[in-house]
């Protein structure tokens, strides 16, 4: 059983990555042009501090949004929640929590979502409100289940749900996660693999569609209020193969290191690199730094930065706080608050 999972989940790990390089125009930007643009928000302080660097680390539970193979090497079970305080005053909630099963591996849930406000409906003729409201939603729910096949190979799937709506608007999709983390032979690295959101397409549909049309506007006599829907387009979901390495010293008990780097290769932007690091004080305290996007043209994303501190409590119960600073460029920061209780 587990050789088969193993070859399956290496086959589409391959077919998508050959895929991505099939479709992919280096001299055209596809920037804007898929739905569900929240699935590529980062999640989890620690992780956006390390420049958004995590495919090969994985190491707490939000290897679920990052790479659903990290989930089996967890030693423990446990959950983390986490702010974004997003650009344009937009808010992201991100909940996510695992369990180790043993020899069965390790399951987890994971859920995004988003706070807008309510904003008022407004039109030309009406520019300061007609007293309506509406707002916007943005969501996602997922099981994760990850499986070490190996001492030194890891799987993971993680299956979600997506939404989104507006005012009367709204729409659905079904998307997978796929992830690998492999040992390799030189003391201290490991690879990492992971494909995000492959799944359906997403097309708003609702009442607000409605209009009422005139099918000869030059004959008189005729209907001219009869009832039609706007058709709207189906959009991908925004899809990204990474591959990344960390690397981790052997440094003592007392001082701890992790290095990574990974390489995105999306449907909705060019190719970029995320660099990132991690240095613990006896797994107490912790500084983080490093850089988003590196050799991607116009980013405004750039250097990282963050701590966190873990309180050791009753047993072998912990619980921790961590803080992420990203630099925005011209759409000034996003700052980031994750607390987590492993147990």
């Amino acid at each position: 059983m587990k050789k088969i999972l193993f070859q399956i989940c290496i086959i589409i790990l391959a077919v998508s990555g050959f895929n991505f390089g099939q479709n992919f125009v280096s001299d055209v930007s596809k920037r804007g042009t898929t739905a569900a643009a929240f699935l590529t928000i980062s999640q989890g302080a620690r992780a956006s501090s390390m420049g958004s660097a995590f495919v090969a680390v994985a190491d707490d539970p939000s290897a679920i949004f990052w790479n659903p193979a990290g989930l089996a090497r967890l030693q423990n079970s446990g959950f983390i929640i986490d702010h974004t305080e997003w650009v344009a005053d937009l808010k992201y909630n991100f909940l996510a929590g695992s369990l180790n099963l043993g020899e069965y591996g390790a399951i987890g849930l994971s859920f995004i979502s988003s706070d807008y406000g309510d904003m008022k409906v407004t039109t030309i003729d009406e520019p300061n409100g007609t007293g309506e409201i509406f707002n916007v939603t943005d969501a996602m729910f997922s099981i994760a289940w990850a499986i070490n096949l190996t001492d030194n190979f890891s799987i993971g799937l993680n299956p979600k749900v997506i939404y989104q709506g507006i005012w009367n608007m709204s729409d659905y999709a079904l998307a997978i996660d796929l992830g690998v983390l492999y040992n390799t032979p030189f003391k201290g690295f490991t690879l990492g693999m992971a494909i995000s959101n492959f799944g359906s397409k997403m097309g708003l549909d609702g009442t607000t569609a409605v209009v009422l049309y005139d099918p000869d506007q030059a004959t008189t006599g005729n209907n001219g209020r009869i009832p039609a829907n706007l058709q709207t387009d189906l959009w991908d979901l925004p899809l990204n193969f990474k591959v990344g390495v960390s690397y981790k010293p052997d440094l003592g008990d007392v001082h701890h290191l992790v290095l990574d780097v990974d390489a995105a290769h999306p449907n909705n932007d060019y190719e970029s690199i995320n660099l990132g690091g991690e240095y613990s004080f006896k797994n107490i305290f912790y500084l983080r730094g490093g850089y988003k996007s590196l050799f991607l043209n116009d980013s405004e994303e750039s250097f990282t930065f963050g701590a966190g501190i873990k309180q050791h409590l009753l047993g072998n119960v912990n619980i921790v706080f961590d803080y992420a600073y990203s630099d925005f460029g011209r759409l000034s920061n996003v700052q980031k608050f994750s607390v987590g209780i492993n147990f």
